[in-house]
């Protein structure tokens, strides 16, 4: 982020000033004034050799960052319920300046007038604990969830309830879910990744900071160690349970991919929509000890894929094609019936796929002792009901993938993130005109 000393120099503007000059509606000369001491301050940072060369990335889009972005290394995620009182005006002011505040910190800047250059009587705009770190290539992702469309008691409070999309349908209950409502649900999401974990949490905070008195953090999670690729340029990573994580995973770079499966495309339903995604959460918590007393190659069997290359069973290398139809000398099947790559594969799930982006978590120990750690599962795709849904389907229950012996749901969420914003616009604003 900026130091100290950079933050003096640029314009001096008020975070109100500068919610009318980017979010205001035909304010688009004026933003590009704006985006361009964005721009001069993160040049400044890389000419000046601190390391921040490479670190941003680009805010504005056809699509939000943080969804085909290269994962990062770090996550903090949080879901946020409105207060009962806000209004229509109060939630496009929240988005707006959330808008204005991401816009900042991807580039590496600080909040409104900064943490201390602001006035000294006043709390500063920007809470400060990212001064002097690189923009660590932060995104942030903001999505709407189902309650803010229509809420528990059918109330359309913010008079959008009729825009609605029809993918943005309530999951339905799955066969062992253990769902917490605390840790579920949500009326906004907003997905932080950098690759410096105080970097992340600095953004959070500050989102959380701008929207007091309009909307509350109802959860957040702290995630580490992707469990992902969503690149062909990085590696497989592994995870809590010793596994290479996402080896199969859709990658970014393939376009015709992220348009079948991941974008909203023209005619998918409302237009506010088109180019955004459907983000499902899932708070998966892993049991870790159960599984740290199973012998390998049970865990193998339970996974389909060997733990270290990576490969499916019967196979030698990581990427090798999985052969379900393949048979033992037994005439047994190779890959087992219940196991989670048989259960998971798009071949199993008329050709569902999905774009993964989750991450491992660990909070600790639970009262008996008991890590508490798993896996945040977050995924991207173009209509949850035939993606996310038919997989989960599958892979739920006692019956189906044996993986669930040693794994449990315990959160979850479901959201729209509307497309990338343009310069003079804030995140959704086609759903409020």
């Amino acid at each position: 982020m900026s130091t100290p000393e950079a933050t003096a120099r640029p314009s001096r503007l008020s975070r109100r000033r500068l919610f009318g000059l980017i979010g205001g509606t035909g304010a688009v000369g004026a933003v590009g004034a704006v985006a361009g001491v964005v721009g001069a301050r993160a040049t400044t940072g890389d000419a000046s050799g601190d390391g921040s060369r490479g670190q941003v990335v680009e805010f504005f889009g056809d699509h939000q960052a943080g969804i085909a972005t290269p994962a990062q290394d770090r996550l903090h995620f949080a879901a946020f319920d409105l207060s009962p009182v806000a209004q229509r005006e109060a939630l496009i002011e929240l988005l707006t300046e959330w808008t204005n505040a991401s816009l900042k910190m991807t580039a590496g800047l600080d909040v409104g007038t900064g943490a201390v250059t602001g006035d000294p009587s006043a709390p500063p705009d920007d809470t400060g604990e990212a001064l002097g770190l690189a923009a660590a290539k932060l995104t942030i992702t903001i999505g709407f969830g189902t309650s803010l469309f229509t809420d528990a008691h059918g109330n359309d409070r913010f008079g959008i309830a009729d825009r609605r999309p029809e993918q943005l349908a309530d999951l339905p209950a799955f066969a062992g879910d253990a769902l917490k409502a605390e840790i579920s649900g949500g009326d906004l999401c907003v997905q932080a990744c950098a690759d410096d974990p105080q970097v992340a949490v600095h953004a959070i905070r500050n989102l959380a900071r701008i929207a007091r008195g309009t909307a509350s953090v109802r959860y957040s999670q702290l995630g580490f160690g992707r469990t992902s690729s969503t690149t062909v340029n990085q590696e497989t990573p592994r995870n809590m349970m010793g596994f290479k994580d996402g080896t199969a995973n859709l990658k970014a770079d393939d376009n015709d991919s992220m348009n079948q499966h991941v974008w909203v495309q023209d005619g998918d339903g409302p237009d506010w929509m088109t180019g955004g995604s459907y983000l499902v959460s899932r708070r998966i918590r892993m049991l870790i000890e159960p599984w740290d007393s199973t012998p390998l190659t049970e865990q193998e069997r339970v996974i389909g894929r060997t733990k270290g290359a990576g490969a499916p069973i019967g196979k030698t290398k990581e990427f090798d094609t999985v052969d379900l139809d393949a048979k033992g000398s037994d005439g047994a099947p190779l890959i087992d019936l219940k196991s989670h790559v048989r259960l998971a594969h798009p071949t199993t799930n008329n050709g569902a796929t999905l774009l993964r982006r989750g991450y491992s978590f660990t909070d600790g120990t639970d009262d008996l002792g008991r890590l508490d750690a798993g896996l945040f599962f977050l995924a991207y795709q173009r209509d949850p009901r035939t993606q996310f849904v038919t997989i989960q389907n599958s892979l739920a229950g006692n019956g189906n993938d044996v993986l669930n012996e040693y794994i449990q749901h315990v959160g979850s969420g479901l959201f729209a993130c509307p497309p990338g914003v343009r310069a003079g616009e804030y995140v959704g604003q086609a759903l409020f005109t």
